[in-house]
């Protein structure tokens, strides 16, 4: 290992700790309502301690480039991931909501692959499993979970020809107006 071991420490600590709080607020975002309230606030939460795992990572991964680039890959896919996925809402995309369910799931198995990659010989029942399912067994858990999700949610239908609405949003994004 290069570098001060007491810096990797402390790095590896916040490391840790912005990783633990990107797992829970994931499966509070997945399993709340979409709607105003917890799931956005949730998921403001994962995107930010994302963020520090993704900074973390990089600082962590320079230090012990040799034994960390697969990691630092995996985690740079996450963060990437979970910026398209936070975009698409936010900058209203056409599809924007799919494309949001897909890369923020995406963000979440990539972080869970990055932790079994680097702990999973570690842990009991994980360690005497092969160093593939490392690699494969989030995605062969999350990615079902992720098409379930899409195609749960509703098919936005085409404007009908001659439409004269415009700058609308379509289909499943669209949200009734309430008039009072």
């Amino acid at each position: 290992m290069a570098g001060d071991p007491l810096l990797f420490g402390v790095l590896l600590g916040a490391h840790v700790l912005a990783g633990l709080a990107c797992v829970v607020t994931g499966v509070v975002a997945m399993l709340s309502p979409k709607r105003a309230g917890r799931h956005p606030t949730a998921g403001a939460i994962y995107y930010g301690c994302l963020s520090a795992v993704f900074v973390s990572a990089s600082l962590l991964a320079a230090l012990r480039w040799d034994e960390d680039f697969p990691l630092f890959v995996v985690g740079t896919l996450a963060f990437l991931s979970a910026s398209l996925g936070r975009a698409a809402l936010r900058r209203r995309w056409r599809g924007g909501v799919r494309l949001h369910i897909a890369c923020m799931g995406a963000s979440y198995v990539l972080l869970l692959t990055g932790f079994y990659v680097e702990s999973g010989a570690k842990l009991p029942l994980w360690r005497e499993l092969p160093r593939v399912a490392y690699w494969l067994g989030p995605g062969a858990v999350g990615i079902p979970l992720i098409v379930r999700a899409l195609l749960r949610e509703p098919i936005p239908l085409p404007e009908p020809a001659g439409s004269t609405r415009r700058g609308a949003r379509s289909g499943a994004e669209e949200r009734p107006r309430v008039r009072g």
